[in-house]
């Protein structure tokens, strides 16, 4: 986001001394007055960005809820009934299986309520595994380690919203909404899904102002276009979309065309690679050379041949996947290295080579 600078102007002219620069008590009162007439025009004020936060929680399972058809709610408390760490809209947890799997799940309840977090999981049978635990393993008692919460979702003020949501994506759009309501800025809503009994939380949609949220099942209106679902979008509005693959796609492709001004969006999983360049990479510890092919991940192609290696988020902001690189240039692609750590360390779900083999601690 920028901000306008005032210009600098030209040199002030002597004083009735002939002094080459004005009076210090009229200097301090121009900057006194300039501040002011900020403050009064809104120019000065910033919402305070969201704060990255990081604990190691022991949370308990309250409450399990079916939400939708294959879709469940689960409510965590403290298990020392403490009040939980402050969350924003966009946040998630990072959440760690009893079979060792982590996978990030996002906030969907009240950011005021800091007795209880909400998430909800959608059960994916041909996943890697992660929701079908939640579902069959996990229930009310069921004790979980997390981390987090984390925000890379962050929700930012703005003049009017269009908020896009498609099946399970109305997780971490849910309580942006419900903000955005409560700010009193306006809004619209358009909620995709295969069915309306495959779509969560409609009950508490219909607790908002009906004239505002539009339901668009498939099975009724086939799968939308971006232009469809960017079609109600307020003149200079910003968006926040989570969905599937092709719903973000087509609303990237048709964005600029819209009445809005900026986009924002999630993902369920890692993006296509559309860049790609085959190589390979060398397990150092396993004794294997793998080859990437230029339209999959090296994590993809690492778990084939070890299926134990750890991941979770696949799009390069967790850092679960981090792997010691002993040779070889990494093309990174990932948004939680920091700069120090590039030069030995590789996040695999989503960064590759910049050309030739690159060997890694594995």
């Amino acid at each position: 986001m920028s901000t306008d600078q005032p210009s600098a102007g030209a040199a002030p002219p002597p004083d009735l001394r002939g002094r080459g620069r004005p009076d210090r008590m009229f200097t301090i009162l121009g900057k006194l007055i300039t501040i002011l007439e900020l403050i009064a025009s809104g120019s000065y004020i910033r919402r305070r960005p969201p704060q990255q936060v990081d604990h190691d929680l022991i949370l308990l399972v309250e409450e399990v809820r079916a939400e939708a058809d294959g879709a469940r709610s689960f409510r965590l408390v403290a298990a020392s009934g403490a009040q939980l760490p402050r969350w924003q809209p966009g946040s998630h947890l990072q959440v760690l299986l009893p079979s060792g799997r982590r996978r990030h799940y996002s906030l969907c309840g009240d950011p005021a309520d800091r007795s209880s977090y909400r998430i909800a999981v959608r059960r994916l049978e041909g996943g890697h595994g992660g929701s079908r635990e939640l579902h069959d393993s996990i229930g009310k008692g069921s004790a979980l380690a997390v981390r987090g919460p984390r925000n890379a979702f962050p929700f930012v003020g703005a003049a009017s919203y269009l908020f896009i949501a498609g099946g399970i994506g109305i997780t971490p759009i849910l309580p942006m909404v419900k903000q955005a309501a409560a700010d009193g800025a306006p809004w619209q809503l358009v909620y995709t899904g295969r069915s309306r009994a495959s779509m969560p939380f409609l009950d508490e949609l219909t607790e908002l102002d009906h004239d505002r949220v539009r339901i668009r099942p498939y099975d009724r209106y086939g799968f939308p276009s971006g232009a469809e679902l960017l079609a109600c979008a307020p003149e200079g509005s910003t968006v926040y979309c989570c969905g599937p693959a092709p719903l973000i796609a087509g609303v990237r492709r048709d964005f600029a065309a819209s009445a809005a001004v900026a986009l924002h969006y999630e993902r369920f999983t890692a993006a296509p690679i559309r860049d790609g360049v085959a190589f390979e990479v060398a397990l150092q510890r396993s004794n294997r050379v793998l080859t990437v092919p230029a339209d999959r991940s090296a994590l993809e192609v690492i778990r084939e041949a070890l299926p134990d290696v750890a991941f979770s988020c696949q799009q390069g902001f967790c850092g679960t996947c981090r792997t010691r690189v002993l040779s070889g240039e990494v093309d990174h692609r990932d948004r939680v290295l920091l700069e120090n750590e590039r030069a030995d360390t590789m996040t695999i779900c989503v960064s590759r080579s910049r050309g030739g083999r690159i060997t890694l601690d594995l």
